[in-house]
């Protein structure tokens, strides 16, 4: 996302938040695909909507939620968990029949919350080693990235990580951007942002918001996904306080991210990333109704 140089002309961080709206992908379990048209009907064609890879969830499950979501005219984007993947024949033959039946050209990249690898994958970036993203007709990955770090891999152990992924990915000549995790420490996101900014410049970014869903359903996922800052913030708050926030409206988190966008001549933030958490449709009717 680029804005004028002239410091008269900056845009307003309302006007940066529609153009982060507008350019923005939400999150769509595989248990929701009966809803698919449902979430279409709500969205822009073409939106990018995440399957997300569940634990115990067979890749048929994914496959039938990425046709229906490509049925709907979304654009949708299958997580591939390196180390859920046991066997590579099966994995390849999925991804093969998302990427030539169903147009998928973009994957979400992520290592997988398992104790031990179900296969050959223990990473990520094992996975890009091997050459099957490429090799399939895949023209973008997605990576993580975590701004209130992660539970178990040091801050710097996640930068190598990031740099290797991004070198391995140009190597491939797949193209590559950032999806955040989800946070309620705004920030903690925008220094994360700088310093995408200042590191990374030419790779996108998008800012990872949990959508409106139930409080104790967004406390078991920000448990599992290590975001410890805003959990502490939620306990501190209170379960009343805490079920305001998540029934309502995450526009004032979305609005920080705007306003750092808005200061800028130039950001790599392009857009935002709803996390769903079971609840596609709802989130997909608060995004509608921030775009202009």
């Amino acid at each position: 996302m680029s804005f004028p140089a002239s410091a008269t002309e900056l845009r307003t961080p309302e006007a940066a938040l529609a153009e982060l709206a507008a350019a923005a992908s939400i999150e769509m379990s595989a248990r929701e695909l009966h809803r698919a048209g449902e979430v279409a009907a709500l969205l822009p064609a073409t939106t990018c909507v995440y399957v997300p890879s569940l634990p115990g969830l067979p890749l048929s499950r994914t496959l039938q939620a990425v046709a229906a979501l490509s049925a709907a005219g979304l654009d949708p984007v299958p997580h591939v968990a390196a180390r859920r993947i046991a066997d590579p024949r099966e994995f390849e033959a999925f991804l093969r029949r998302a990427v030539d039946g169903f147009g998928v050209h973009r994957v979400m990249l992520v290592g997988g919350d398992e104790p031990q690898a179900r296969g050959p994958f223990p990473d990520a970036a094992t996975l890009l080693v091997e050459g099957v993203l490429s090799r399939c007709g895949v023209k973008e990955i997605g990576l993580a990235g975590y701004p209130e770090g992660h539970s178990r891999i040091l801050a710097a152990e996640l930068r190598q990580a990031l740099e290797r992924k991004l070198m391995l990915a140009a190597e491939q000549g797949l193209g590559a951007y950032v999806v955040t995790q989800f946070s309620f420490a705004p920030a903690r996101v925008v220094e994360y942002c700088a310093a995408m900014e200042r590191d990374h410049p030419s790779v996108p970014m998008y800012v990872g918001l949990a959508g409106p869903t139930d409080p104790a359903a967004l406390a078991r996922y920000a448990q599992r996904c290590g975001v410890s800052a805003s959990l502490r913030a939620l306990r501190t708050l209170g379960t009343g306080i805490a079920r305001l926030v998540t029934h309502t409206d995450p526009r004032e988190q979305a609005l920080a991210i705007a306003r750092h966008c808005a200061g800028r001549e130039s950001t790599s933030v392009v857009g935002l990333h709803l996390y769903s958490f079971g609840s596609a449709v709802a989130t997909a009717s608060w995004l509608r109704n921030l775009l202009p």
